[in-house]
């Protein structure tokens, strides 16, 4: 995937952590354990296997010297670690314009901390994500409960019609996950956002800008593929039996974070 070399990778891993308090009272919920690894370890195989090595993680101000005793500077894994604060959680989009500087004008492929993927071919899937993307692309997931996440609305092709923030009344149970592929406009357009009525600059209404210039695409998860939110109690418990399930019926590992 030699193609792939000119995009870096954000994974965000600030916030507050208010769903998983008070375990996050004292630590990042990033660095709370997923079975037997890190939260972040799991996001961070994503971008690693897709063959990004440049890579900017984004921390809160407190929980950054803890992230780089536990990753250090990638070099283990081939991959060069960056380091960035979050002086307050304004929304995903913020990221990137922390990054802004620190991208270059380069392409992008941006994962939340607290995301967990894991299915057959995955990271080949992704890197021809990045690889064909033309704008922006974000990856959907079938749910239960569309109403907590930004919900997609299909057309019979797959095409984006819209994409809502937190509907009352969710066109679909499509939603887009926290992993968004983005060409170089993504921070500009990013600084011309509005905050939302909750403070924050929305990743839906950055994923609406590339919508309106037709240049968005999905890529949908289908059912041999798991996602999941790690970001509450309930989903935390969730992902670490997921995990110790796959690796212990299997020889899988759900993050391949090899030891170069």
């Amino acid at each position: 995937m030699t193609e792939t070399s000119n995009y870096k990778g954000i994974v965000l891993a600030g916030g507050a952590g208010s769903r998983l308090y008070p375990l996050t009272k004292v630590i990042s919920k990033q660095l709370l354990p997923i079975y037997n690894r890190p939260m972040i370890y799991y996001p961070l195989s994503i971008l690693i296997n897709a063959k990004i090595k440049d890579i900017l993680i984004i921390t809160t101000p407190e929980d950054q010297e803890n992230f780089k005793k536990l990753l250090g500077d990638g070099s283990q894994w081939g991959v060069k670690l960056n380091y960035s604060v979050q002086e307050k959680p304004e929304g995903i989009a913020q990221s990137l314009i922390i990054a802004d500087k620190w991208l270059k004008s380069n392409p992008v492929v941006l994962i939340l901390g607290d995301n967990l993927f894991f299915g057959p071919n995955l990271f080949s899937k992704i890197g021809k994500a990045i690889n064909e993307n033309v704008g922006a692309t974000i990856f959907g997931y079938h749910v239960d409960d569309p109403e907590r996440y930004g919900v997609l609305e299909l057309d019979a092709g797959n095409n984006v019609l819209s994409i809502v923030e937190k509907p009352d009344n969710p066109a679909s149970n499509w939603i887009a996950t926290g992993l968004y592929i983005y060409d170089s406009n993504a921070s500009g357009y990013a600084r011309n956002l509005k905050k939302s009525d909750r403070g924050e600059l929305e990743i839906t209404e950055l994923n609406n800008v590339y919508l309106r210039n037709n240049d968005l695409k999905a890529m949908l998860f289908d059912k041999e593929f798991s996602w999941l939110d790690t970001g509450t109690h309930e989903t935390l418990l969730e992902a670490s039996n997921f995990v110790k399930d796959i690796e212990e019926k299997s020889d899988r590992k759900v993050a391949d974070l090899l030891i170069l």
